[in-house]
């Protein structure tokens, strides 16, 4: 029945080990139950009611996958979008955190057509591989930037636009987790970023950094979704803005799923002799469900992530893994208390760990052709400094176009990347 429903093969696979495999997992994403919620409150969402949404639309995603594409791997709201939906969609754009869910709610819709019909691969084909690797990059060091402002390491400057912010307890608090991370995470320790996070709540008790409300306690019933659930505002988005902002969503999310598939699957061996992921299509379907029911719950962008490796790493090879890590996150929701006592702070460590993680991409870029490395730097650089990660595709698409043509290798730019291109103009024209 297990090799049926979840592709466990009890002659090659072990239950004990699958298990273990699975709450490795949970403990080693588990800090986005921490993380989103803090996120998407600065969109002002009912942070409550948020992570509720986080541990709800996770456990749907990841025992989705198990059942439908019988993988080790789990899904949970990604990070870079949600920095995304809060920072440029609502605080940047202007848009309200309900309009901002509709947007998330159509890509997940778009996600499921295009995953259907097979079209994902003619999509993500249309971004050259250098600028993909630079999207990472470029997420991962504008995630740092957000954990090192929210906690107060870096703060506006008058003369300079940003510089080094006061020593306080929150900013020393907020270091000494980026150092434990990285500590915890050398050392190999499953579950590094969460063990992290959860020092520094603690440490950060004595200094007022955490504010422990009155009559505490650890489990409880789970957070009332009510204040999220099914606030969906879809008046705002007929608009080219809105038209470029979607499909954005759609290609992040795209990179993010398939190349954390293709790079557990890689490390767990269970590519095949092509090289193509088994079930591929099935954990696709997983991700986009998983996106449109998050939306509908109150949270943005389900992915399937990196953190999968943890659980490979030991040993998980089926859908029970999976399986597993969904069940934890779907406990998770009775210990909601714990999760939302975590400051700002106690988070900064596990925002720049991630960024550090993501900023690996760089490896794989070629470097040696400045039509290519112009227009990857300017996506980097542009997420940064226009708080965007919107604004840093964007500049990054165009310049890429217009090197392009100006070297005469004008063939080497897509069909699709060419109407990219005139919608971007038209954008910035329309502004």
């Amino acid at each position: 029945m297990l090799k049926k429903l979840l592709g466990f093969n009890p002659a090659t696979m072990n239950l004990k080990t699958e298990f273990i495999a699975g709450l490795t997992t949970f403990l080693t994403m588990s800090y986005i139950l921490a993380v989103n919620p803090d996120i998407l409150s600065a969109a002002a969402m009912d942070k409550g009611a948020v992570f509720t949404a986080t541990a709800l639309s996770s456990t749907v995603a990841t025992i989705l996958l198990a059942f439908m594409a019988k993988l080790p791997f789990a899904q949970a709201p990604s990070m870079g979008i949600n920095a995304f939906f809060a920072f440029t969609l609502v605080q940047g754009m202007g848009y309200s955190w309900e309009s901002a869910l509709a947007a998330i709610f159509l890509e997940g819709i778009i996600f499921i057509v295009i995953t259907f019909f097979n079209i994902r691969e003619k999509v993500v084909d249309s971004i050259p591989l250098n600028l993909r690797y630079a999207i990472s990059v470029g997420i991962g060091m504008f995630i740092a930037f957000i954990g090192l402002k929210n906690a107060g390491v870096i703060e506006a400057n008058g003369a300079t636009l940003v510089g080094l912010g006061k020593f306080t307890p929150t900013s020393l608090l907020a270091l000494l987790g980026v150092l434990l991370s990285g500590a915890l995470m050398w050392r190999k320790v499953k579950g590094a970023l969460f063990y992290s996070i959860m020092i520094c709540t603690v440490l950060g008790i004595p200094f007022g950094v955490t504010i422990l409300p009155e009559n505490f306690t650890i489990v409880s019933m789970p957070q009332s979704i009510a204040p999220t659930f099914l606030k969906l505002d879809f008046a705002p988005l007929f608009n080219l803005d809105m038209l470029i902002i979607i499909l954005v969503l759609v290609f992040m999310d795209i990179f993010n799923t398939i190349g954390t598939l293709v790079g557990a699957a890689a490390q767990a061996g269970m590519m095949d002799k092509n090289g193509k992921v088994p079930h591929m299509k099935q954990a696709l379907m997983a991700d986009a469900i998983g996106t449109t029911v998050g939306a509908m719950l109150g949270t943005s962008t389900v992915t399937t992530y990196v953190e999968s490796t943890a659980g490979i790493a030991e040993g998980g090879r089926s859908g029970v893994t999976a399986f597993v890590t969904g069940a934890f996150f779907l406990l998770a929701l009775f210990f909601s208390p714990l999760f939302l006592l975590v400051p700002s702070a106690a988070t900064t460590g596990a925002l720049v760990l991630v960024g550090v993680l993501m900023m690996q991409s760089i490896r794989e870029m070629d470097l040696s052709d400045i039509s290519e490395t112009l227009p990857a730097f300017i996506i980097i650089l542009g997420m940064v400094l226009t708080y965007s990660i919107a604004e840093g595709i964007a500049l990054g698409l165009l310049s890429y176009t217009f090197m392009k043509i100006l070297t005469g290798q004008y063939r080497k730019v897509s069909i699709t990347l060419y109407i990219l291109t005139i919608l971007f103009i038209l954008r910035y024209i329309y502004y």
